[in-house]
């Protein structure tokens, strides 16, 4: 792995320092995990310490990462920037959903890669669930000469590339810059050499457990134009369930099929619609004391460039001065920074972003969950209006508690993650069956058979319809003891980029704490950002990435 703060020497002398100070504190995070203290983000870039505050509160007012205390933590917006560039790359879009088909197909799972220097990067996943599943993510790169899709794409390496691949073996024998694998020396070069030939003979290669013992692969290559950036479609599986051989004889014939439908749909798709600039960012055009003394313009503005690649081909850099609102020479600075740190490249006067940019925490956060997403604007909510908050989703007749803010009280509402409780008598559940088509709205009342849990519930199926049609409408629930006596709560859906209300949000008090009236003036707008805060998250999680409830 390069390091993370290039020697200032062997920087352009137009490089952007801020910028390059704010990509490492972006890396070091994304190298821990995800978060750490300050103090260790000075360690780990070594940087000074007000550098690294300053980046980190930059970072931070962008939505980039989150600063409880003096601990930093990655932010699920940060996905915007990998989002650019696989919305630039199009293959995803393009072909996950023959993709996750073809996983369904073969019940086993499957991938996307493109080739990232002498690796390989994921750009789609469909993963089988199993309790013996991969943890394979979008973004996550792994060494060619330990995988299927690398002698592929090895085998029109220049000499330079096979010179690059030699020096990062002699730096890093036993591939600890990969910390997805187990660290182990991997084969020798000639070993390699010899998969590459096999693999330009034949068309297609097996990776029979050089990732990890047990795990076997088999990738081919889409058959693409030329000026079509190189992908290849690999399925995984468990050496429980095939050998290396048996997935050749059994698979290969219908990964191909596939792999020629894909390169079809490439090759079919209608041209990119042309994109307006579309509103500019906050801090492209505000001034000094609107930002605060520690806000970093140069550090924002620079990755500001990397946004303007998301869903646009190659851009010059007119077009990126246009599509940002930033001066000719502040976009050609931040270019020639982004290149130098290897997450631009350039052919004559267009620019691309490369899969670099996924380095900046894109798999960390295309592993998370709903409820991880949501749990920090949970906290928030509970801390501003003083009580229980918590996030659910609809299984059937019931809701399960998938995350939760509780208040410490000597009373308050006791309720903990995995509880399952009767959607028709929760406003969690009202809000999520109120999203429901009719006929099934009405299938899951008859199949709950409402009945009583205090004097006030609601059970007779008629009424509990007509109450939910006015849920959908209002877009809020709120149930007034009946789930238990003196329990009251508020709840709204939380809905994904299709619309559709995969889960629910609500905040629940004792009926002596609020009235009706002070929940619906007082917490109910505030649930309903907090939802917005939510959605904002998922949406951008879940662009490229499966985003599972928990």
């Amino acid at each position: 792995m390069p390091p993370l703060v290039t020697d200032p020497e062997a920087a352009p002398a137009e490089a952007v320092a801020p910028l390059v100070r704010g990509i490492a504190v972006l890396r070091a995070l994304s190298e821990a995990g995800g978060s750490l203290g300050l103090s260790g983000l000075q360690h780990a870039t070594a940087l000074a310490r007000s550098s690294v505050d300053r980046a980190a509160g930059t970072l931070a007012a962008m939505g980039y990462l989150r600063l409880e205390g003096h601990q930093a933590t990655l932010a699920p917006r940060l996905m915007e920037l990998g989002n650019a560039y696989l919305a630039a790359l199009r293959l995803p879009e393009l072909l996950r959903e023959r993709a996750d088909r073809l996983a369904d197909e073969l019940d086993e799972s499957v991938s996307l890669a493109v080739p990232d220097g002498d690796a390989i990067r994921f750009v789609h996943q469909a993963t089988r669930r199993r309790a013996m599943s991969l943890s394979f993510r979008v973004g996550d790169r792994l060494p060619a000469e330990r995988t299927a899709p690398g002698p592929l794409f090895a085998a029109g390496w220049s000499p330079g590339q096979w010179e690059a691949w030699r020096a990062r073996r002699s730096e890093d024998p036993d591939g600890e810059g990969f910390p997805l694998l187990p660290p182990r020396p991997g084969p020798s070069e000639e070993a390699f050499r010899s998969r590459v030939a096999t693999a330009l003979q034949d068309g297609w290669m097996l990776d029979d457990q050089l990732i990890e013992p047990g795990l076997v692969a088999l990738a081919v290559p889409l058959p693409l134009p030329a000026d079509a950036p190189a992908c290849a479609l690999s399925v995984v599986s468990h050496t429980s369930r095939h050998t290396a051989a048996a997935l050749r004889e059994d698979l290969l014939p219908r990964l191909r099929a596939a792999a020629g439908e894909m390169a079809e749909r490439v090759a079919t798709a209608p041209a990119r619609p042309a994109r307006d600039a579309g509103p500019l960012a906050s801090w492209t055009a505000a001034s000094k004391q609107d930002l605060g003394p520690g806000f970093i313009e140069s550090l924002a503005r620079g990755l500001t460039v990397v946004t303007a690649f998301d869903d646009r081909g190659p851009l010059t850099l007119s077009a990126v001065a246009d599509i940002t609102g930033l001066p000719r020479a502040t976009a050609r600075r931040a270019l020639i920074t982004l290149a130098h740190l290897g997450y631009v490249t350039a052919d004559g006067r267009a620019h691309r972003l490369t899969p670099r940019v996924l380095d900046l925490g894109y798999p960390l956060l295309a592993g998370t969950t709903l409820a991880r997403l949501a749990e920090p604007h949970l906290r928030a909510l509970s801390a501003r209006v003083g009580e229980s908050v918590s996030l659910a989703v609809l299984d059937d007749v019931t809701v399960q508690y998938t995350a939760r803010a509780a208040t410490r009280r000597i009373m308050s509402v006791n309720i903990t993650v995995g509880t399952r409780l009767p959607a028709h008598a929760t406003s969690l559940g009202r809000v999520l069956l109120a999203d429901l088509p009719p006929e099934e709205r009405s299938a899951r009342l008859r199949r709950a058979e409402p009945h009583a849990l205090t004097p006030r519930t609601l059970t007779r199926r008629a009424d509990l319809e007509a109450l939910l049609v006015r849920t959908a409408a209002d877009g809020y629930a709120l149930v007034d003891e009946e789930l238990e006596a003196g329990l009251r709560s508020v709840a709204v859906p939380v809905r994904d980029r299709a619309g559709r209300a995969v889960a629910a949000c609500n905040v629940a008090l004792h009926s002596s704490s609020r009235t009706v009236g002070e929940c619906l003036d007082d917490v109910l707008p505030a649930l309903r950002e907090t939802a917005r805060r939510i959605e904002d998250d998922l949406h951008t999680a879940e662009r490229f990435a499966h985003v599972p409830p928990a």
